[in-house]
Formats: structure tokens, sequence, C-alpha cells
């Protein structure tokens, strides 16, 4: 999130900053001034004026935003949700590579309030619908 009395060289009220500012926040990631980048921030520039640089989540915190995201858009739990539901959500989160991300499963399964054994079932049940297509 950017606050431009914190980092007055950040052009917060920028169309192309307003414009990128909802992906950022998809994707978990922080908006410094250009002046403050480090190592792989990403500095976005129009027309030849460096506006606004985008620092990338860690994985295992893009993990976490993720699943933050999906319990809001789902308006409770995780753990509260139906198993259909928990299906999806699985399924959700394998096409975002959640599984990829070391200790994936079992964050995964902590935030659906089930077993890993439960969550490699979803993704089996998935990957044998995927082949009979």
């Amino acid at each position: 999130m950017i606050d431009s009395a914190d980092h007055p060289s950040v052009a917060a009220d920028h169309p192309f900053v307003a414009a990128v500012k909802p992906l950022v926040d998809a994707m978990g990631g922080e908006m410094v001034a250009p002046d403050r980048a480090e190592g792989d921030d990403v500095v976005l520039s129009w027309e030849g004026r460096e506006l606004v640089a985008v620092r990338l989540p860690h994985l295992s915190d893009s993990l976490d935003h993720i699943l933050a995201e999906l319990q809001r858009r789902h308006g409770m739990p995780l753990a509260e949700l139906d198993r259909k539901t928990k299906q999806s959500v699985v399924r959700i989160l394998e096409q975002r590579g959640a599984f990829s991300v070391r200790h994936g499963v079992e964050t995964v399964a902590a935030a659906l309030g089930v077993s890993r054994f439960t969550v490699y079932n979803y993704l089996n049940r998935e990957s044998a619908a995927k082949a009979g297509e």
C-alpha cells in the first residue's frame, strides 16, 4: 500500500499507479518510492519517468495472501466451507502454484481444516477428472 505522506516521491495520485495498484494488492506486493527500490523490486515508469517500485512478496507470503483473499471472497473461514467448495479452493490454489511452495500442502490443509491426505485426495480427484476429459 502506498502512503504518499511517508513516501513523497511515490506518484500515488498518478493514473498509472492507481491502475496497477489493484494488481499489486492482489499479488500481495508493496508499492514503494522508486528511490527506495531494492534488489528484486520492479521499478515502473511512465513516459520516461519512474513512478513507483513494486516489491514482490516471498512465495510463502504469497500463499498466505492468496488464502486470506479466498477467505475474504467466501466471507468465512476456509475451514467452514463445505467439501465441494473446499475442492474448488484446492483447484484454484493448484492453478496459482500453491503446491510448489515448500509446505504448501500442509499450509493449505491447516487453512481448510483438513488433513494433508484430504488435500492430496482433492488434487488426485482433479487430476483424474482432467485425464477423463
